[in-house]
């Protein structure tokens, strides 16, 4: 496109981002323990069809199906010598989708391991050497942007974000996945939004925010607080369509597109400047939130 990612952003205007793969792949016959990322070269065309399905919605941001795609994760399906032909491959595949008309947002999503500085036993520095790994096939595939998503550990993410900017020339995104409790909002290690937002910032991300884990709703709570943390900076927002529920033993997610679609205004006068969809979310929530989709904003950083 004309414009760069960060540019856009920049100049205010309000970007729209896809929905779920995940979700979106088990609908289409991906098999519970089979490995997702494998199907960027056994199912090219399912994959591409999903990004092609999202940037038709409306999607000005599409992203790949790579966010297991680290050795950490691969290693649990024997393909743990596949990072780069996977990960090059998700890339060129949501690029083809997209075409020139978006962007591509490479997805890298935490390794499921514990960092030794929080009581686990993988130490930073291989931390740091599987997203290296990930984050430039990504690149190499032909990405436009790199997504650390749904992130707990701020060890963890500071390290997916020093490798994507050490290894790429990108710019990086870094989400975290909170939840509500007595005492606010917090990740799984205890971390606040404000603080995700500062650490993260602080680590050399592009763009903050928050993804899964919550409806619309909860997302207008948690932009705000990171707006407030970090005032000047692009906020993205993915939200679960609603807190999924069990009905005739499947997982149902309940929230409708329009009723994302009528929160969008709060969402975007709280702070967020990309807003798109996570688990159970589909081109019919996307194209509902690129058809409300608010006028252009205040850049980040001036009055609101």
């Amino acid at each position: 496109m004309a414009l760069k990612l960060l540019e856009c952003l920049a100049a205010g205007r309000i970007l729209i981002s896809d929905g779920a793969m995940g979700t979106y792949l088990h609908a289409r016959g991906l098999e519970p323990g089979e490995c997702p990322e494998s199907w960027n070269l056994s199912h090219p065309g399912v994959v591409r069809g999903i990004g092609e399905a999202y940037a038709a919605a409306g999607a000005d941001i599409i992203q790949t199906n790579s966010f297991g795609g680290s050795a950490f994760k691969l290693k649990a399906y024997g393909l743990a010598d596949r990072v780069a032909e996977f990960n090059r491959a998700a890339a060129a595949l949501a690029r083809q989708a997209v075409g020139e008309r978006g962007w591509v947002a490479a997805s890298i999503g935490p390794t499921g391991q514990i960092a030794e500085e929080e009581g686990g036993e993988v130490t930073a520095e291989d931390l740091y050497a599987g997203f290296a790994e990930q984050a430039a096939a990504l690149a190499e595939g032909g990405a436009d942007a790199l997504c650390i998503e749904t992130m707990s550990s701020l060890v963890e993410a500071v390290q997916a974000i020093r490798a994507a900017k050490d290894h790429t020339a990108l710019p990086v995104f870094c989400t975290f996945t909170f939840e509500a409790g007595a005492k606010g909002f917090r990740t799984m290690m205890g971390v606040r939004p404000d603080r995700a937002a500062r650490e993260a910032l602080a680590a050399g991300a592009d763009v903050i925010g928050s993804n899964c884990g919550n409806g619309i709703a909860n997302m207008i709570d948690i932009a705000r607080q990171m707006r407030a943390a970090a005032p000047r900076v692009p906020i993205l927002i993915q939200a679960n369509a609603g807190v999924p529920v069990v009905e005739d033993g499947r997982t149902v997610f309940k929230e409708t597109p329009e009723y994302m679609a009528s929160r969008l205004r709060e969402l975007v006068e709280a702070g967020a400047n990309i807003v798109g969809g996570c688990c159970g979310t589909t081109p019919a929530h996307i194209a509902a939130l690129a058809a409300n989709r608010a006028p252009a904003a205040p850049p980040p950083g001036t009055a609101r």
